[in-house]
C-alpha cells in the first residue's frame, strides 16, 4: 500500500524513532508498504518516519542498469548502526520529505553498518559510494535529522526563504 509522505517542516520528522523489537508481519507489511512508497515517489530510500513510523527501519533501492527496482534489491535495513566511518566527501542529495530541493552535504566517504533483516538477522554491509551516502541519509531521519539541517548558516537561511515561498504558492 502506498502511504503518505511525511513533508518538511512537519514535526514528526524530529522524532527519535525507536529501535524494533519484534520482527513480525506488522514489520514486513511495513517494509512492503515502504517500498512501494518510495517506488511510487521516484525515491532509492525511504526511512519509516517518512511515512510517520517512529521506527528504525529504512530500505534503500539504487535502480538497476535498465532504471528498474526491483523489489529484491531492496536494502532492508533495521536498527541500522554505524560501526565504523572514514574519509569525507560531498555529495547533492535530495530527499522525499523535501520535494525539489537538492543541495551538496558533507558525509562520511566510507561507513561500515550493522543492521538486522526483516527476519532480525544481524548483517554488515561496507560502502564507499552512493550507498554509502543513501545509508547516513536515511539513517538521519532515524535520529530526527533532515538533510537541510547540515547545510551551512547561509545555505540554510536561503533554504527555509526558498521553502517559505514555495509553500505559499502550492
Amino acid at each position: 500500500m502506498v502511504r503518505e509522505i511525511v513533508v518538511y517542516p512537519d514535526k514528526r520528522l524530529k522524532l527519535i524513532s525507536k529501535e524494533v523489537e519484534l520482527f513480525d508481519g506488522a514489520l514486513h507489511d511495513l517494509l512492503d508498504d515502504m517500498f512501494e512508497t518510495m517506488v511510487q515517489s521516484n525515491g532509492v530510500g525511504l526511512a519509516a518516519i517518512q511515512i510517520g513510523v517512529d521506527q528504525r527501519v529504512l530500505i534503500i533501492n539504487e535502480p538497476n542498469e535498465d532504471d528498474l527496482q526491483l523489489k529484491e534489491n531492496t536494502l532492508e535495513m533495521i536498527n541500522p548502526v554505524i560501526i565504523e566511518k572514514s574519509g569525507s566527501t560531498k555529495y547533492q542529495e535530495g530527499c522525499l520529505s523535501v520535494p525539489g530541493y537538492y543541495e551538496d552535504v558533507d558525509r562520511y566517504k566510507a561507513v561500515k553498518v550493522e543492521y538486522r533483516d526483516r527476519d532480525g538477522n544481524t548483517h554488515t554491509i561496507e560502502d564507499d559510494g552512493f550507498l554509502a551516502i543513501a545509508m547516513q541519509h536515511e539513517m538521519d531521519h532515524l535520529d530526527g535529522k533532515v538533510f537541510v539541517e547540515k547545510l551551512s548558516f547561509t545555505k540554510r537561511k536561503r533554504f527555509e526563504k526558498e521553502w517559505k515561498k514555495r509553500q505559499k504558492a502550492s
